[in-house]
């Protein structure tokens, strides 16, 4: 039997190298890409997204190659191409390189811009995540009305944003609004909350933090729900306090939304132009200029208008959050997150 069965190992051996020398090759056929792969096992769905994917490619890749292109150049008012009257006067400005980055980058404008823009968005971003989460750990117990609490907080998500800003815009005023009457009444002296470079600041986030806190809230709150009621249970048996239960299973069930509310809330903050422009337009001087502000200021207020220097600054925001991403990317999941 034994004997049989290594003779039929041997045949099928032989038969098989017989049958590869005849092809005349050695070696298997290679296999398919991974793109080819994808394409040929789901090739209905990418003709579907296709279109879509095509209209987001002009839509946001033309300006985005149209800017670094912008910035490399000496383009502003005076020598792009433009109508007078009857009069076509064709572009006149020239590629310089590289000299618009180095200019921003060695200049102090720039770094003195971001310094405070870093300042503004680590503030907005930690201080609405530490209210979302009282908050939405508040209205995640048994409470009576805790339906319209919840309205209540998600209504300021619910407003325009110009709305919002405008109401805080009265509220700040240092001779009719309503906060320097509050405090007058209290007989304290009134609060420059906009004409003072510190007070701007304070009164910049404060708006930024209201207007973010339903969000972080509402995704805080759906985090807090999908953790099993049942670890908490266990944990009291066991005799643990609410301290314990916060950061043993609290903590560790909402870090899967945390960690994207957080990056999503950085870069909503970074590039959170309404509030700082509605507001205070970036002063008074330029305490609450942010990037995205002064990008907007050198092509649209100033005169003439520098459209090289916008651009630069443009593409200086999109690296820095992309770069920004990475490193966030890669210290979750150095962490152990799925990422």
């Amino acid at each position: 039997m034994a004997v049989h069965t290594s003779q039929s190992v041997v045949k099928a051996a032989g038969g098989d190298l017989a049958r590869g020398r005849s092809r005349g090759t050695g070696t298997p056929p290679p296999k398919p890409g991974r793109l080819r792969r994808a394409l040929s096992v789901h090739w209905y769905a990418w003709a579907m997204v296709a279109p879509v994917v095509i209209v987001i490619g002009v839509i946001i890749g033309y300006p985005l190659v149209r800017g670094i292109y912008l910035s490399m150049t000496d383009a502003d008012e005076r020598n792009v191409a433009r109508s007078i009257g009857v009069n076509e006067i064709p572009a006149t400005y020239e590629f310089i390189g590289a000299d618009n980055y180095i200019d921003a980058l060695t200049g102090s404008q720039f770094l003195g811009t971001l310094g405070w823009t870093l300042v503004w968005t680590v503030s907005c971003v930690s201080v609405t995540f530490v209210l979302g989460m009282a908050l939405a750990n508040m209205l995640n117990r048994r409470i009576a009305g805790r339906s319209a609490y919840r309205m209540a907080l998600i209504l300021p998500w619910a407003i325009p944003g110009f709305v919002s800003v405008f109401a805080w815009r009265f509220l700040y005023n240092e001779e009719r609004g309503l906060l320097n009457k509050i405090l007058g009444g209290a007989g304290i002296d009134a609060v420059p909350w906009l004409n003072d470079p510190t007070w701007a600041k304070f009164a910049v986030i404060a708006v930024n933090v209201w207007l973010g806190i339903p969000f972080m809230m509402v995704a805080l709150l759906g985090g807090l729900q999908s953790i099993p009621s049942e670890q908490y249970e266990a944990a009291e048996m066991d005799g643990a306090t609410a301290w314990q239960r916060f950061r043993h299973i609290t903590l560790p069930g909402l870090r899967p939304v945390s960690t994207t509310v957080v990056l999503l809330s950085t870069i909503w903050t970074f590039n959170m132009f309404p509030v700082i422009f509605l507001l205070t337009r970036g002063g008074p001087g330029e305490a609450t200029q942010i990037l995205v502000t002064q990008a907007y200021k050198f092509s649209f207020e100033i005169s003439p208008r520098d459209y090289a220097q916008s651009s630069t600054w443009g593409v200086l925001i999109l690296v820095l959050l992309m770069l920004f991403a990475v490193v966030y990317r890669r210290v979750l999941r150095s962490q152990g997150d799925n990422w």
